[in-house]
């Protein structure tokens, strides 16, 4: 039996073809390999020592991209040792934009991951049995940009106009524009995160995210393109969530509270004064500069990213049932889903919305 199959052997609770899904991004790419444990079939690691041992349980967390200032709140509580408060060793392991990672959290290479809400009502919809515990960012950062002086400055102008969409968008922003702004999928163009052909070509739309592209785009291009957050007309989606496995927390709710805790208080911390964590951040990505960092935590302040919404009120990392009801909703209204799933099962309110001075505390 190969690794490959080894692997899929492993994964109870999901059939073989719902897992080669999620894993045919990996292809190639050494993932499934490294999920393998050496050959092991791979599990939930459910050996996590209690708290006031005196020994810290090691947790690994894998961002969806390389270091830099939108995980500025994790890399500030490894720094600060708000995580070895909470009895927690946590490895930050930075990701790219081949990495699957639904296939290492459920092959048992990492402990948690982040994700997005379109991203767990489509796994839960395969079976795969993964849950969101929290969401860092109230408003999705996704925009669509433009350039200057095209008449592309709404929505409701970029109807059948070119725009530059990676693979992910398909399952997430994409069937909202369609279904409430007409767009059509002759529109689409491939996005493979270079903002090369969006400069050379002034009537090419791209995605982006708000913290980002437009910083690079000016950096490049010399000029502020015209930037559309897409939280602005009315895409409501929890982003740079926190996801783990049911199993997990099953097993040890009380890790995953701490580690939910440990890294609101550490987006607390870098909002801050972000000094410690932008050190590690640099540190982990030596290509980030102090120029883009200030840029993305400028954008995080002034549009409520981390601390809008119902994060006022209740806590960075909030989540509500009615959001997520309206979320799936909307889904549901574009067809991407029906209305036969669970989607309650695709989150838990269980370790957030504890409110503002219990973190600050």
């Amino acid at each position: 039996m190969s690794k490959a199959d080894k692997l899929l052997h492993g994964v109870s609770k999901i059939n073989r073809r719902k897992f080669l899904k999620y894993s045919s991004i990996a292809t190639g790419s050494g993932i499934l390999a490294a999920c393998t444990n050496g050959g092991k079939s791979p599990s939930v690691n459910t050996t996590f020592r209690p708290r006031n041992t005196g020994q810290l349980d090691k947790v690994t967390f894998s961002l969806h991209w390389v270091a830099e200032a939108e995980y500025g709140g994790f890399y500030q509580a490894v720094a600060t040792g708000i995580y070895r408060d909470h009895g927690l060793d946590v490895t930050i392991k930075p990701g790219g934009p081949r990495g699957n990672y639904t296939l290492l959290l459920m092959g048992g290479s990492v402990d948690l991951i982040m994700g997005h809400s379109g991203d767990a009502i489509g796994a839960l919809k395969d079976g795969v049995p993964m849950i969101t515990i929290a969401s860092i960012f109230q408003r999705d950062p996704q925009v669509l940009i433009a350039h200057p002086g095209t008449g592309n400055d709404s929505l409701e102008k970029l109807k059948g106009k070119p725009i530059l969409v990676g693979s992910g968008g398909e399952a997430t922003y994409w069937p909202f524009l369609k279904a409430k702004y007409g767009f059509t999928d002759d529109q689409k163009r491939p996005y493979n995160f270079d903002v090369q052909p969006f400069l050379q070509d002034k009537n090419i739309i791209q995605q982006g995210l708000l913290t980002a592209e437009p910083f690079e785009i000016k950096k490049k291009g010399g000029f502020d393109p015209t930037v559309l957050l897409l939280a602005d007309y009315g895409y409501n989606a929890y982003s740079f969530t926190i996801e783990t496995t049911k199993k997990l927390v099953e097993v040890n709710a009380d890790l995953v509270q701490r580690f939910v805790d440990a890294s609101i208080k550490g987006w607390y911390s870098y909002l801050q004064d972000p000094v410690p964590g932008n050190n590690l951040i640099k540190k982990d990505n030596p290509n980030m500069s102090d120029e883009q960092i200030s840029f993305t935590l400028e954008k995080l302040k002034e549009n409520g990213i981390v601390t809008g919404g119902d994060a006022q009120q209740l806590g960075i990392g909030a989540m509500t049932q009615e959001r997520w009801q309206s979320f799936y909703d909307n889904l549901v209204k574009t067809g991407v889903f029906d209305n036969s799933i669970n989607y309650q099962e695709a989150f838990t309110l269980q370790f957030v919305n504890k409110g503002v001075d219990y973190y600050k505390s």
